[in-house]
């Protein structure tokens, strides 16, 4: 059996995806990341519930001090030199492909 670690917020869009990844046979993992600390309670929960409700594994990963390190530290250095960084490639290459790659292989 296939396994599939999958982003969950607790939304439909990761609820309908979870589902249907069952419905194909996957063995599948909910892992909800938390960037920023409490705004993310809400989604953690919500994640949770759905997870139970299909019975799937969840894992809660805290990257709130990488996020800061590589995604926030390096915006306002680049903002302050004038220049337009794009945080979401760089949350993408470090947070969600290389930690997350990392820690549940």
């Amino acid at each position: 059996m296939k396994k599939v670690l999958l982003g969950m917020s607790g939304g439909v869009d990761s609820t309908v995806a979870a589902k249907v990844l069952l419905e194909e046979g996957y063995e599948v993992v909910g892992a909800t990341i938390i960037f920023c600390g409490n705004s993310d309670e809400n989604s953690v929960l919500d994640a949770k519930r759905v997870c139970e409700m299909l019975g799937i594994e969840h894992m809660v990963l805290d990257f709130i001090e990488e996020f800061r390190k590589y995604v926030i530290k390096d915006f306002i250095e680049n903002y302050k030199k004038g220049k337009t960084p794009n945080p979401c490639i760089r949350c993408n290459k470090f947070m969600k492909f290389r930690k997350v790659f990392r820690c549940c292989k």
